[in-house]
C-alpha cells in the first residue's frame, strides 16, 4: 500500500488545484497586476484536465500497441529483414516537430482533436519500440530453449516467457512516452483541441501570465501525478514478478 501514497497524494493536490485556481484571483492579481481577468474562464479547469487526460490516455494506448506489435514483429524470425525500416519510421515520428506534423494533419483530418491524437501517437512511438526491443533482445536464450524444450509453443514462449520477463523495460519506455506527451498535448490548443494548452495560448496571445502560469501548473502537476503511478507501477509490479519467481 505504501507504493500507491505517493499517487494518491498528487492526485488530490492536481483534483483540488483544478478546483480551487478560480479562488485564487488575489495570487494571480499580484502576478499579472492591472488587469481584471487573471482567472482563465473560458473552459472549465476540470473539462480541459479530463480532455487532456482522454488524450494522453488514447495516444499511449495505441501507441503502446502499435510499438509492441511492431518490436514482437521484427524480433520473429519472419520480421527481423523489417528492423530497420521499423526503426526509420518511429525515429521519424520522434525527429519530426510535433508542430510540423499538426500542420501536415489539419489538412487531411480538419481542426481538433483527431490531428492532435495522430500527432502524439507518432510522438510517443520511439521509446516504447526501443525499450521494446531492449527488452525482448536482453533476454537470455537460455531461458527461450529451455521454454521450447519444456514444449512451449511461440506462443506460449511470447506470453508466458519473454513479455513477462521484458515487461519492466517496456513499461519504462512506456513511462517515458506517456510523460513526453503530456506536455505535448498542450500544443494541440493551438488547433482547436480543448487541452490544459488552452490557458497557456491564450495568456501567451494576450499577453496575460497569470493564464499561463494556470495551465503551466495544470501540466507539471498532471506530468508529476503520472510519473509517481508508472512508479508505484513499476514497484507493485516488480514485487510480484519477484513472488513468483521465489514461488
Amino acid at each position: 500500500m505504501r507504493a500507491w501514497l505517493a499517487p494518491v497524494a498528487w492526485v488530490v493536490l492536481l483534483v483540488a488545484l483544478a478546483a480551487l485556481l478560480p479562488a485564487m484571483k488575489p495570487l494571480f492579481s499580484w502576478v499579472q497586476p492591472g488587469t481584471n481577468n487573471v482567472i482563465y474562464t473560458r473552459d472549465s479547469f476540470y473539462l480541459l484536465l479530463q480532455s487532456h487526460i482522454w488524450l494522453v490516455l488514447m495516444s499511449a494506448t495505441i501507441g503502446t500497441l502499435v510499438a509492441v506489435s511492431a518490436g514482437i514483429f521484427v524480433t520473429r524470425p519472419a520480421g527481423r529483414d523489417f528492423l530497420p525500416l521499423v526503426s526509420q519510421i518511429a525515429s521519424i515520428g520522434q525527429t519530426v516537430p510535433p508542430v510540423a506534423v499538426l500542420a501536415l494533419a489539419v489538412p487531411v483530418m480538419g481542426f481538433g482533436e483527431k490531428p492532435t491524437l495522430f500527432a502524439l501517437v507518432l510522438y510517443g512511438l520511439l521509446p516504447i519500440l526501443r525499450n521494446t526491443l531492449a527488452g525482448l533482445g536482453g533476454i537470455n536464450p537460455a531461458v527461450l530453449e529451455s521454454a521450447r524444450g519444456m514444449g512451449m509453443s511461440s506462443a506460449q514462449v511470447l506470453f508466458k516467457v519473454e513479455l513477462p520477463l521484458a515487461g519492466r523495460v517496456i513499461l519504462a519506455g512506456i513511462r517515458t512516452s506517456v510523460t513526453i506527451n503530456i506536455a505535448t498535448a498542450a500544443i494541440g490548443s493551438t488547433i482547436g483541441a480543448r487541452t490544459l494548452g488552452d490557458p497557456v495560448i491564450a495568456g501567451l496571445v494576450n499577453g496575460n501570465t497569470a493564464y499561463v502560469l494556470q495551465g503551466a501548473v495544470l501540466i507539471g502537476l498532471l506530468a508529476l501525478t503520472t510519473d509517481s503511478l508508472f512508479e508505484a507501477v513499476e514497484k507493485v509490479s516488480g514485487r510480484a514478478f519477484l513472488s513468483s519467481k521465489q514461488s
